[in-house]
């Protein structure tokens, strides 16, 4: 695996204390977002706030998710265990599959901009991650082929939760997911055979999650 994803910079280890000191206590994922660059996931204007706790913009009115959401999002995510299949809906820059993929064994991840996956198919190739396969498509629809999943992951916000994605996740497998339009919610909704238990997490703000023809 390349020095850029081995070698814990300077830069990685104080975000990661940081967001230990926001509640992030899942020592992996703590780990994951050390050692990831997060400087070649964003346009190298904004390299100086790479490192910084915020979201920042890659362009076609998308984002980088704050440090902070990923974490959050990705502990919540391994907190069950036995997480080895992972859906990822909103590839984006790539930054999330990035943490995603050096956790479990194998994340989908779905992307309806066409440049933004091909962006990230680049930079996921220079840190050497292979573990990752992608789709160009709505992310309303999910990946059925490839699954059922583990758990699925959505980083943009739904008006209401897609029941494609529920029915795509293994007996037990949870679905993480903002919902809302104007005030978003992020919600971690679990599969009971044919029920589906949610719990509130935290107000949180995404772009939206659009359906329908992919650019």
């Amino acid at each position: 695996m390349s020095n850029l994803l081995t070698n814990v910079t300077f830069h990685g280890q104080r975000l990661a204390q940081s967001l230990k000191q926001e509640g992030i206590i899942n020592e992996d994922v703590l780990a994951a977002i050390s050692a990831t660059p997060r400087q070649i996931f964003i346009d190298e204007a904004l390299e100086y706030k790479a490192y910084e706790n915020t979201a920042l913009p890659i362009g076609h009115g998308q984002t980088i998710s704050q440090p902070y959401i990923v974490a959050r999002m990705t502990q919540l995510l391994l907190a069950k265990g036995n997480i080895n299949n992972v859906l990822e809906i909103g590839t984006g820059s790539g930054y999330q599959c990035a943490i995603l993929a050096q956790l479990v064994d194998k994340v989908f991840t779905v992307e309806r901009i066409k440049a933004l996956q091909r962006q990230a198919k680049r930079r996921l190739r220079l840190i050497d991650l292979h573990n990752i396969a992608m789709k160009h498509g709505d992310g309303w629809q999910g990946w059925a082929s490839k699954g059922p999943f583990d758990a699925i992951m959505v980083t943009a916000a739904a008006s209401e939760v897609p029941i494609d994605l529920l029915q795509q996740l293994v007996d037990g497998g949870q679905l993480i997911i903002p919902i809302g339009e104007h005030t978003q919610t992020l919600m971690l909704i679990t599969r009971e055979g044919e029920r589906f238990s949610q719990q509130k997490i935290e107000t949180v703000k995404f772009v939206p999650l659009l359906a329908g023809d992919v650019s």
